[in-house]
Order: structure tokens, then C-alpha cells, then sequence
């Protein structure tokens, strides 16, 4: 038997959930039992699956409310809850949309006049997906819902720090007879993250390089492919060239957004000299418009941090830079209001890359600003960083372009920011220790879940092998 799991709400800091991790052997029996169910979801046909998924859709329409509720309580925000189900029932729109034209078999001829290929891919059968909790609804289904219309069974393991939401979802899938017997939930910790990866084909992870590296590890030992997408410590590049107005407001919302708890967040700000008081003036004056969104969710924009260990790590990279030269204009202090844990945003200068803001993932609404002198210092400074998830620049577009190419990044967003969280179409690999395997958007997206076949086959009607009189 597993001990229980009491969760923390984020907004009174109360343990008011609880989740029961089922035991190893029984989570290898419910797998393989969706395993097998996955045969039939593979046979219903693409055009089956659609209609499965949509059914769900509906059936989560039908019980929105509940959702946001537990999404709210999850994360202790409102606005981006609402966003955040709004994207996920989009995505499933979206992927059905794709779905037929990415999955089409070909066959065609080949430069042997008499072989003929045909092109086909099968679904790995059954895929592991291991969600954070900052986006506890998006990230448990980003790769979830492509898996499915490519024809495999899915288990989702959700972070235990937002689990609410998983409950909600299971009502509508009651709904749905097709799917739920290849969709499945379960609840628990690193553990039983450890225990799915021994009995999945595939496993898809999003969280914290540290666990990345082990869930590397582990699905290496089962030798079976891993998609990791884990942390990043984005910067913004503002060249003397960018709109100012433009570049404080997309950047102030990349850092902020979420209370900064994104992977696609700034993290760090490098202005060219000549425009940078103005710039962080500018930045300031924004940021003190920002409130918390308490006592209510309603209060204002910024939520509470949701992890506990968080607002630790937020204040230890704060402290860091104080103690070494930084100076804080706004924000600075994490608050406890109300049980829960908050931080206004905050803007630093005097910063460099012998501070933890700097270099190590934060992970809240912090925006230390630093100066270059030239653009190659400008790219260097970007550069310096085990990370390489994505970035921004603010410049005009044929200078950002030529920065652009420079950047080791996956994604780069020019005269905005975090334009990777909305913009689904560009295929992107993560660089350095911020993932990898294959792009999570794009076609490849789907792709990654089929194992491709090519079937060769000879046309002529001779007996003989193709290689017959060919050897020695």
C-alpha cells in the first residue's frame, strides 16, 4: 500500500486535496490493460479517433465549470486557467484538423525501375506522459492529444503539486467509451513517474533538467525513446533599433506572465547602453501597474507561486544578487498573504553573470537588466547559459534576423516575446540541457509517436531475386 499524498492550495497555503499513488504492481497492471485496449483504438481508424476526441471535448464543455474551478485551485490564478482551457480545446481542434493530411500513407516508385515503395508508420502502443504543475491542463495534454490521433494509448502521470484538474477530466472521458480504456490518469510522485517509464514505449517528460537527466537515464535502461522538454532561462535582446514601448510591454508580459513560472518566461534582459535607463525606467513604471491577484482571483494579474519549494528558490536568487552589487527597483520580496506565497514583479540593474538570477532557472516575475556596449557582447552574454529553450529580440527586423541566426535557441520571437506558447507551427528543437528528442510543435509533433515501415516491394514477374546476375 502507498501513503497518500496531502497537496498544498497555493492561494492559503492549506493541504486541502489529497491524492493515493496506486502501487507499482498494480499501475503495471492498468498498463497493461491500456496496452491491450490500444489495439482497438488503432483499428477504429483516424477518422474513429476524431470523433472520440471531440466527444470528449464536448463532454468537457459540458462540465467547464468544474474544470476551472480545479484548475483555479490547482494554480490559485484565474485569467490564465481560463486561457489554459481555452488552449487545450483548441489544440484538440487543431490536431484533428492536422491529423488526416500528416497521417496519409504514400507509396511510390524508387530508383530500381522494378521495386516499388510504400510508406507506412505504426503507433508505438503505448506512451508515458510525465506533466510539471505550472500549466498542470496544457502540459499534461500537449503531447497527449497528438499521441492519440496517431493511434497509441496514453497514461498520464500529472505533477502531485496540481492534480485537481485530473478529476474533471475523467468525468468526461466516463463519457466517452473509445477512450477511456486508452486514456488514463494516474496520481503520484517521482516514484510513480519511475514506475510508468519501466512499463510505457515511449515517454514524453516536462519538468526540471535534474529529473530530465533521470528520466533519460531510465527510459535509456528500457531503451525507449524519451522527449524531454525541460528548463530555460530565456533571454531578451532590446538593440538601440527596437520600439521601446513595444519592447517593455512584450517583455514585462514574457517575464510576468503566469508569475513568471513558465520555461518560455524572460529570465534575463540584456539593452544596449545607449537606451538602457530609459528602457528600465520605462520597465518599472509598468511593472508598479501590475497587482496581485489577492484577496481575490479577481484582484489583479499577478498569482501566487504555486510550488512552495518555488518561492524558497525565487527568494535564495534574489538574496544572491543583493549580496553581490544588485539593486532592486520594484518588487523583491516574497510576501506570505493569506497562507500563500506571492511576488510582486520585480525589476533589477546591476547585474551580472556571477549571480543565480542570472544563470540558474528562477522561475518567477524577475527581469534583472544588464547593458552591453556591442552586439557581439549582446549574443555572448545571451549565449552564456546551459540552457537554450528559446529568446527574444526587439530590434528592427533585419538587424533582430541577423541576431536571430546567432542565438542557441530553439525558438526565437522577434519584436515579441513567448511567441512559441501561441504560435503551434514551427517545428523547434530545444537546445543544450533545455530537452530534447523530437518537436513537440509542428507536424513532427505527431510524427514522433509513429515508428515509420517501408515496404519494398518487386514488380516484375521474373523468379529471380533483384540481385540475381548482379554478383561475382
Amino acid at each position: 500500500m502507498t501513503n497518500p499524498i496531502e497537496v498544498r492550495n497555493p492561494r492559503t497555503g492549506k493541504f486541502d486535496y489529497v491524492i493515493i499513488p496506486p502501487p507499482p504492481r498494480l499501475l503495471a497492471q492498468q498498463c497493461k490493460r491500456t496496452r491491450r485496449a490500444q489495439v482497438r483504438w488503432q483499428q477504429l481508424g483516424l477518422e474513429g479517433r476524431i470523433e472520440a476526441l471531440q466527444q470528449w471535448k464536448q463532454a468537457i464543455l459540458s462540465g467547464r465549470d468544474r474544470l476551472t474551478e480545479a484548475l483555479v485551485n490547482d494554480t490559485g490564478r484565474l485569467s490564465t486557467s481560463v486561457l489554459e482551457i481555452d488552449s487545450f480545446l483548441s489544440s484538440i481542434d487543431r490536431w484533428c484538423r492536422l491529423a488526416p493530411e500528416l497521417l496519409q500513407e504514400s507509396a511510390k516508385n524508387t530508383a530500381i525501375p522494378f521495386i516499388a515503395l510504400q510508406q507506412t508508420s505504426v503507433p508505438y502502443p503505448l506512451v508515458g506522459v510525465i506533466s510539471p504543475w505550472n500549466f498542470p491542463l496544457l502540459l499534461s495534454t500537449i503531447d497527449t492529444i497528438p499521441a492519440l490521433l496517431a493511434g497509441c494509448a496514453v497514461i498520464v502521470k500529472p505533477s502531485e503539486t496540481a492534480p485537481r484538474f485530473v478529476a474533471p477530466l475523467k468525468t468526461a472521458l466516463n463519457a466517452v467509451s473509445e477512450l477511456r480504456d486508452v486514456l488514463t490518469f494516474v496520481e503520484g510522485a517521482g516514484e510513480t513517474g519511475s514506475a510508468l517509464i519501466e512499463n510505457v514505449d515511449l515517454v514524453c517528460f516536462t519538468g526540471s533538467v535534474a529529473t530530465g537527466r533521470k528520466v533519460a537515464q531510465a527510459a535509456a535502461k528500457q531503451f525507449i525513446p524519451a522527449f524531454l522538454e525541460l528548463g530555460g532561462k530565456d533571454p531578451a535582446i532590446v538593440l538601440e533599433s527596437a520600439n521601446l514601448e513595444l519592447a517593455t510591454s512584450a517583455i514585462l508580459w514574457g517575464s510576468v506572465v503566469n508569475t513568471g513560472q513558465s520555461c518560455l518566461s524572460i529570465e534575463r534582459i540584456y539593452v544596449a547602453e545607449s537606451i538602457f535607463e530609459k528602457f528600465y525606467h520605462q520597465l518599472v513604471a509598468k511593472a508598479h501597474r501590475l497587482q496581485l491577484a489577492y484577496p481575490t482571483v479577481e484582484s489583479g494579474e499577478i498569482g501566487p507561486i504555486i510550488a512552495e519549494k518555488q518561492a524558497a528558490i525565487i527568494s535564495d536568487h534574489l538574496v544572491d544578487a543583493v549580496e553581490k552589487g544588485a539593486v532592486i527597483h520594484c518588487g523583491g520580496v516574497i510576501e506570505d498573504l493569506g497562507g500563500g506565497w506571492w511576488c510582486r514583479p520585480t525589476v533589477l540593474t546591476q547585474v551580472n553573470h556571477s549571480m543565480k538570477v542570472m544563470t540558474e532557472e528562477t522561475f518567477g516575475p524577475i527581469m534583472p537588466v544588464m547593458p552591453f556596449s556591442t552586439v557581439e557582447e549582446a549574443v555572448s552574454l545571451a549565449n552564456d547559459s546551459i540552457y537554450g529553450l528559446s529568446a527574444a529580440i526587439f530590434a528592427s527586423e533585419v538587424e533582430a534576423l541577423e541576431v536571430a541566426q546567432q542565438i542557441d535557441a530553439g525558438g526565437i520571437s522577434i519584436n515579441d516575446a513567448a511567441l512559441t506558447a501561441i504560435m503551434h507551427e514551427g517545428e523547434k528543437n530545444a537546445f543544450k540541457f533545455s530537452g530534447m528528442g523530437g518537436s513537440r510543435m509542428g507536424a513532427a509533433a505527431l510524427k514522433r509517436f509513429m515508428r515509420k515501415k517501408a515496404i519494398l516491394i518487386k514488380t516484375n514477374d521474373t523468379n529471380d531475386p533483384w540481385w540475381f546476375g548482379n554478383g561475382e
